[in-house]
């Protein structure tokens, strides 16, 4: 198999541009929804979200939509320009996932009229931009948040007993998991021991540090059984907060099997806790006080302390569970 030198970061990620002004689009489902309910029974139809990734700020935006027609397409676009503002730049893929849903709805490829939207984007002073087929590495970071959240959604949305859900419960899902991803850690802007700051895509949206507070106090778990929708959607989220937690944080450190020397943590180093029992949209962080190397030198464990509620904490944690958020210059092996 062939293979050659990893190219450098596209020009377009290292622009200092307004949040969306360069995204990677990609479309994922189908899934079905209780559309209308008779006396007989209840109706199904199908939907699909548009997911848009920004490549400068990683930030995403979901938008739900009733067909795989460029009409639903366009009109997901118009939304998605009128809440965020026009871009200058979309990328995507060779359009598998138009292809695979004509398919499924046995629509004729040529209907899917990707000329006539990128005609639309032309009129709006947006180009689009196809990578190669089978190449999605191509997309770098965004088409990563996508397959990660895509999976994610696939397996909670294409379980029979999810079949019930409404439109209006799923189009407000993919805003609780627009603002789950939105609130994933990007780097430390901080190193003050008591009040350590991580920059969010989130943040440099809504320019606010507060993240989305959990739901209220309640059990959410057997989300299809649930009649109430709002209580609903919040155990769908729950669902998805847990598998993307653990999915994302796979993305933040190199996994290796421990088979070489790995540059030691440091003292004053600021790292994130892999804490299960973490609410949503919380990541505990933390300032390294203490390390402990071992008679060889390493260091395998480690001294984390945190602020919460405005009291100091100190935990001892092996590095496995911590998460480097930031490595300084002067990392070195003893």
């Amino acid at each position: 198999m062939e293979h050659q030198q990893m190219a450098a970061l596209p020009a377009e990620q290292l622009q200092v541009a307004p949040p969306f002004t360069y995204v990677g689009v990609d479309v994922f489902g189908p899934w079905e929804i209780v559309s209308r309910r008779t006396r007989g029974g209840v109706s199904n139809s199908k939907r699909w979200a548009v997911m848009f990734s920004c490549t400068c700020s990683r930030a995403v935006h979901i938008e739900v939509i009733e067909a795989m027609s460029t009409s639903s397409f366009i009109n997901a676009l118009r939304r998605f320009f009128a809440i965020r503002g026009p871009a200058k730049q979309i990328y995507s893929d060779c359009g598998t996932n138009f292809i695979g849903a004509s398919r499924e709805m046995e629509m004729d490829q040529s209907n899917l009229g990707f000329k006539k939207v990128e005609e639309y984007l032309a009129t709006q002073s947006c180009t689009w931009v196809f990578n190669p087929p089978q190449a999605s590495h191509m997309g770098g970071a965004w088409e990563r948040m996508i397959g990660i959240a895509r999976r994610i959604l696939d397996c909670m949305l294409l379980e029979q007993k999810r079949s019930h859900l409404s439109h209006e419960v799923l189009a407000t899902l993919m805003a609780e998991v627009t603002a789950i991803m939105n609130a994933r850690p990007l780097v430390p802007v901080s190193s003050d021991p008591e009040s350590l700051l991580i920059l969010t895509p989130a943040m440099l949206l809504t320019l606010k540090t507060g993240s989305v507070p959990p739901p209220p106090p309640g059990s959410f778990e057997e989300a299809h059984l649930v009649r109430e929708e709002w209580k609903q959607v919040q155990g769908l989220a729950e669902m998805f907060w847990n598998e993307w937690k653990h999915e994302y944080l796979k993305t933040l450190q190199l996994r290796h099997k421990w088979q070489g020397k790995r540059p030691n943590l440091q003292e004053g180093v600021i790292v994130l806790l892999k804490d299960n029992q973490a609410k949503r949209n919380q990541w505990p962080i933390g300032l390294i006080s203490k390390t402990l190397p071992g008679e060889d030198g390493l260091v395998r464990k480690v001294q984390v302390e945190i602020v919460k509620d405005g009291t100091r904490k100190a935990f001892s944690r092996p590095v496995t569970e911590v998460v480097l958020l930031l490595s300084p210059k002067t990392d070195s092996v003893n």
